[in-house]
Protein backbone atom coordinates (compact mmCIF):
# COMPACT_ATOMS: atom_id res chain seq x y z
CA UNK A 1 0.00 0.00 0.00
CA UNK A 2 1.42 3.38 -1.03
CA UNK A 3 1.95 5.77 1.86
CA UNK A 4 0.15 9.09 1.66
CA UNK A 5 2.40 12.14 1.23
CA UNK A 6 3.15 14.04 4.43
CA UNK A 7 1.03 17.10 5.13
CA UNK A 8 3.17 20.23 4.73
CA UNK A 9 2.81 22.55 7.71
CA UNK A 10 3.93 26.07 8.64
CA UNK A 11 3.60 27.23 12.24
CA UNK A 12 3.00 30.85 13.25
CA UNK A 13 4.46 31.68 16.65
CA UNK A 14 7.32 29.28 16.01
CA UNK A 15 9.68 30.79 18.60
CA UNK A 16 7.26 30.67 21.52
CA UNK A 17 7.10 27.83 24.01
CA UNK A 18 4.07 26.28 22.34
CA UNK A 19 5.48 26.88 18.88
CA UNK A 20 8.76 25.13 19.68
CA UNK A 21 7.04 22.16 21.30
CA UNK A 22 4.62 21.74 18.42
CA UNK A 23 7.38 22.10 15.84
CA UNK A 24 9.37 19.30 17.44
CA UNK A 25 6.25 17.14 17.59
CA UNK A 26 5.43 17.76 13.93
CA UNK A 27 8.96 16.73 12.98
CA UNK A 28 8.56 13.43 14.84
CA UNK A 29 5.12 12.69 13.38
CA UNK A 30 5.25 10.67 10.12
CA UNK A 31 2.02 12.30 8.88
CA UNK A 32 3.42 15.82 8.78
CA UNK A 33 6.36 17.72 7.35
CA UNK A 34 7.35 21.02 8.96
CA UNK A 35 8.31 23.27 6.05
CA UNK A 36 8.66 26.63 7.81
CA UNK A 37 8.06 28.85 10.81
CA UNK A 38 6.86 32.42 11.34
CA UNK A 39 7.52 34.64 14.33
CA UNK A 40 7.60 38.41 14.74
CA UNK A 41 10.73 37.95 16.85
CA UNK A 42 12.62 36.20 14.04
CA UNK A 43 16.20 37.45 13.91
CA UNK A 44 17.45 34.97 11.29
CA UNK A 45 16.01 33.24 8.24
CA UNK A 46 16.35 29.68 9.55
CA UNK A 47 14.45 27.77 12.24
CA UNK A 48 16.42 25.00 13.94
CA UNK A 49 14.20 22.20 15.19
CA UNK A 50 15.51 19.34 17.30
CA UNK A 51 15.78 16.18 15.24
CA UNK A 52 15.44 17.89 11.86
CA UNK A 53 17.29 20.02 9.36
CA UNK A 54 16.75 23.77 9.48
CA UNK A 55 13.61 25.13 7.82
CA UNK A 56 12.86 28.67 6.62
CA UNK A 57 11.94 31.23 9.27
CA UNK A 58 10.33 34.62 8.62
CA UNK A 59 8.62 37.48 10.41
CA UNK A 60 6.04 37.63 7.58
CA UNK A 61 3.28 35.04 7.28
CA UNK A 62 2.45 36.01 3.71
CA UNK A 63 6.01 35.80 2.40
CA UNK A 64 6.69 32.45 4.04
CA UNK A 65 3.45 30.97 2.71
CA UNK A 66 4.46 32.11 -0.77
CA UNK A 67 7.90 30.56 -0.34
CA UNK A 68 6.92 27.21 1.18
CA UNK A 69 3.41 26.53 -0.24
CA UNK A 70 2.18 24.49 2.75
CA UNK A 71 -1.07 22.59 3.11
CA UNK A 72 -1.81 23.92 6.61
CA UNK A 73 -0.94 26.93 8.75
CA UNK A 74 -0.94 26.22 12.49
CA UNK A 75 -1.57 29.42 14.46
CA UNK A 76 -0.14 29.72 17.98
CA UNK A 77 0.96 33.36 18.17
CA UNK A 78 -1.23 36.07 19.73
CA UNK A 79 -4.90 36.97 19.48
CA UNK A 80 -4.00 40.21 17.68
CA UNK A 81 -1.93 38.36 15.07
CA UNK A 82 -4.35 35.50 14.44
CA UNK A 83 -6.80 37.03 11.99
CA UNK A 84 -4.12 38.56 9.74
CA UNK A 85 -2.39 35.17 9.63
CA UNK A 86 -5.63 33.31 8.88
CA UNK A 87 -6.51 35.82 6.15
CA UNK A 88 -3.09 35.34 4.54
CA UNK A 89 -3.49 31.56 4.63
CA UNK A 90 -7.07 31.39 3.33
CA UNK A 91 -6.37 33.83 0.51
CA UNK A 92 -3.61 31.48 -0.68
CA UNK A 93 -5.70 28.34 -0.44
CA UNK A 94 -3.99 27.17 2.75
CA UNK A 95 -6.10 25.49 5.44
CA UNK A 96 -5.61 26.60 9.04
CA UNK A 97 -5.67 25.32 12.62
CA UNK A 98 -5.98 27.96 15.35
CA UNK A 99 -5.00 27.24 18.95
CA UNK A 100 -4.43 30.84 20.03
CA UNK A 101 -7.01 31.94 22.61
CA UNK A 102 -8.60 35.29 23.45
CA UNK A 103 -10.86 35.57 20.37
CA UNK A 104 -14.40 36.88 20.49
CA UNK A 105 -17.36 35.61 18.45
CA UNK A 106 -16.67 38.18 15.73
CA UNK A 107 -13.19 36.78 15.10
CA UNK A 108 -14.50 33.22 14.87
CA UNK A 109 -17.24 34.39 12.50
CA UNK A 110 -14.60 35.93 10.24
CA UNK A 111 -12.58 32.71 10.27
CA UNK A 112 -15.70 30.84 9.20
CA UNK A 113 -16.34 33.33 6.42
CA UNK A 114 -12.73 33.09 5.21
CA UNK A 115 -12.88 29.29 5.10
CA UNK A 116 -16.15 29.35 3.18
CA UNK A 117 -15.13 32.11 0.77
CA UNK A 118 -11.80 30.55 -0.16
CA UNK A 119 -12.87 26.90 0.01
CA UNK A 120 -10.37 25.80 2.67
CA UNK A 121 -10.63 23.84 5.88
CA UNK A 122 -10.30 25.45 9.28
CA UNK A 123 -10.37 24.45 12.93
CA UNK A 124 -10.34 26.67 16.00
CA UNK A 125 -10.20 25.32 19.54
CA UNK A 126 -9.19 26.74 22.93
CA UNK A 127 -7.52 23.47 23.90
CA UNK A 128 -6.00 20.59 21.94
CA UNK A 129 -5.28 18.32 24.92
CA UNK A 130 -7.53 15.27 24.54
CA UNK A 131 -8.04 15.00 28.31
CA UNK A 132 -9.13 18.62 28.58
CA UNK A 133 -11.69 18.12 25.82
CA UNK A 134 -12.98 14.98 27.54
CA UNK A 135 -13.28 16.96 30.79
CA UNK A 136 -15.45 19.50 28.99
CA UNK A 137 -17.65 16.73 27.63
CA UNK A 138 -18.05 15.12 31.07
CA UNK A 139 -18.82 18.49 32.65
CA UNK A 140 -21.62 19.06 30.15
CA UNK A 141 -23.10 15.65 30.94
CA UNK A 142 -22.99 16.32 34.67
CA UNK A 143 -24.34 19.88 34.40
CA UNK A 144 -27.95 18.73 34.01
CA UNK A 145 -27.96 17.16 37.47
CA UNK A 146 -26.41 19.91 39.60
CA UNK A 147 -27.56 23.36 40.71
CA UNK A 148 -24.20 25.00 41.42
CA UNK A 149 -20.81 24.86 39.72
CA UNK A 150 -17.45 26.59 39.99
CA UNK A 151 -14.28 26.32 37.92
CA UNK A 152 -10.70 26.67 39.13
CA UNK A 153 -8.21 27.07 36.29
CA UNK A 154 -4.47 27.35 36.89
CA UNK A 155 -1.76 28.43 34.46
CA UNK A 156 1.79 29.76 34.46
CA UNK A 157 2.43 33.32 35.63
CA UNK A 158 3.07 34.67 32.10
CA UNK A 159 -0.37 33.83 30.66
CA UNK A 160 -1.82 37.10 29.41
CA UNK A 161 -5.56 36.36 29.48
CA UNK A 162 -7.99 35.41 32.24
CA UNK A 163 -10.06 33.40 32.47
CA UNK A 164 -8.58 30.85 30.11
CA UNK A 165 -10.45 30.25 26.87
CA UNK A 166 -10.99 26.66 27.96
CA UNK A 167 -12.60 27.68 31.26
CA UNK A 168 -14.92 30.21 29.63
CA UNK A 169 -16.00 27.73 26.98
CA UNK A 170 -16.50 25.01 29.58
CA UNK A 171 -18.85 27.29 31.54
CA UNK A 172 -20.86 28.25 28.47
CA UNK A 173 -21.22 24.65 27.36
CA UNK A 174 -22.29 23.53 30.84
CA UNK A 175 -25.01 26.18 31.01
CA UNK A 176 -26.20 25.27 27.51
CA UNK A 177 -26.41 21.60 28.49
CA UNK A 178 -28.36 22.55 31.64
CA UNK A 179 -30.65 24.84 29.67
CA UNK A 180 -30.27 27.79 32.04
CA UNK A 181 -27.61 29.54 34.15
CA UNK A 182 -26.44 27.94 37.37
CA UNK A 183 -27.43 29.23 40.77
CA UNK A 184 -24.64 31.25 42.34
CA UNK A 185 -23.73 32.41 45.81
CA UNK A 186 -23.43 36.19 46.00
CA UNK A 187 -22.11 37.20 49.44
CA UNK A 188 -23.91 39.90 51.38
CA UNK A 189 -20.55 41.28 52.44
CA UNK A 190 -17.17 40.94 50.74
CA UNK A 191 -14.30 42.00 52.96
CA UNK A 192 -11.84 41.75 50.06
CA UNK A 193 -13.23 43.05 46.78
CA UNK A 194 -13.26 40.47 44.00
CA UNK A 195 -12.90 37.48 46.32
CA UNK A 196 -15.78 35.73 44.57
CA UNK A 197 -14.15 36.49 41.21
CA UNK A 198 -16.04 36.76 37.93
CA UNK A 199 -18.66 34.41 36.56
CA UNK A 200 -19.97 33.02 33.30
CA UNK A 201 -23.57 31.78 33.20
CA UNK A 202 -23.66 31.60 37.00
CA UNK A 203 -20.39 29.65 37.23
CA UNK A 204 -17.73 31.43 39.26
CA UNK A 205 -14.31 31.09 37.62
CA UNK A 206 -11.13 31.36 39.69
CA UNK A 207 -7.98 32.06 37.66
CA UNK A 208 -4.72 31.06 39.36
CA UNK A 209 -1.41 32.26 37.86
CA UNK A 210 1.77 30.77 39.38
CA UNK A 211 5.28 29.79 38.34
CA UNK A 212 5.56 26.02 38.08
CA UNK A 213 2.02 25.58 36.78
CA UNK A 214 1.27 24.71 33.18
CA UNK A 215 -2.42 24.19 32.41
CA UNK A 216 -4.88 22.74 34.90
CA UNK A 217 -8.66 22.86 35.20
CA UNK A 218 -11.01 21.66 37.91
CA UNK A 219 -14.79 21.73 37.63
CA UNK A 220 -16.67 21.39 40.93
CA UNK A 221 -20.42 20.80 40.81
CA UNK A 222 -22.70 20.81 43.85
CA UNK A 223 -26.26 19.98 44.77
CA UNK A 224 -28.04 18.84 47.93
CA UNK A 225 -25.73 16.62 49.97
CA UNK A 226 -23.02 16.03 47.37
CA UNK A 227 -20.34 17.47 45.13
CA UNK A 228 -18.66 16.15 42.00
CA UNK A 229 -15.13 17.15 40.98
CA UNK A 230 -13.70 16.64 37.49
CA UNK A 231 -10.06 17.60 36.98
CA UNK A 232 -7.50 17.61 34.19
CA UNK A 233 -3.77 18.32 34.54
CA UNK A 234 -1.33 19.06 31.74
CA UNK A 235 2.10 17.66 32.55
CA UNK A 236 3.96 18.98 29.49
CA UNK A 237 3.25 20.39 26.05
CA UNK A 238 3.50 16.99 24.37
CA UNK A 239 -0.17 16.55 25.30
CA UNK A 240 -1.28 18.95 22.57
CA UNK A 241 0.22 17.14 19.59
CA UNK A 242 -2.32 14.29 19.21
CA UNK A 243 -5.19 16.79 19.12
CA UNK A 244 -3.37 19.07 16.70
CA UNK A 245 -2.73 16.14 14.37
CA UNK A 246 -6.44 15.26 14.45
CA UNK A 247 -7.25 18.84 13.44
CA UNK A 248 -4.55 19.02 10.75
CA UNK A 249 -5.79 15.83 9.10
CA UNK A 250 -9.36 17.11 9.22
CA UNK A 251 -8.74 20.50 7.63
CA UNK A 252 -6.82 19.08 4.65
CA UNK A 253 -9.70 16.69 3.92
CA UNK A 254 -12.69 18.94 4.66
CA UNK A 255 -13.76 22.48 3.81
CA UNK A 256 -15.33 24.93 6.24
CA UNK A 257 -14.63 25.83 9.86
CA UNK A 258 -15.02 23.49 12.82
CA UNK A 259 -15.13 24.91 16.36
CA UNK A 260 -13.81 22.73 19.14
CA UNK A 261 -11.76 19.57 19.00
CA UNK A 262 -14.60 17.58 20.58
CA UNK A 263 -16.53 17.48 17.35
CA UNK A 264 -13.56 15.86 15.62
CA UNK A 265 -13.36 13.34 18.48
CA UNK A 266 -17.02 12.38 18.03
CA UNK A 267 -18.10 13.96 21.32
CA UNK A 268 -20.80 16.15 19.80
CA UNK A 269 -19.61 19.55 21.02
Amino acid sequence: MTALPAIKVVINGALGKMGRAISEGLVRAPETELVGGVDVAASSDRLTVSGAADVPLSASVASLLEETRPDVLIEFSTAQATLPAVRAAAERGVSFVVGTTGHGPEAVAEMRSLADTHGVGGAVAPNFALGAVLLMDLAQRAARYFDYAEIIEMHHETKIDAPSGTAALTARQMAAARGRPFERNVPTTEAVAGTRAGSVEGITIHSVRLPGAMAHQEVILGTAGQTLTIRHDTINRDCYLPGILIAVKHVVANKGLVEGLGRLMGLGE
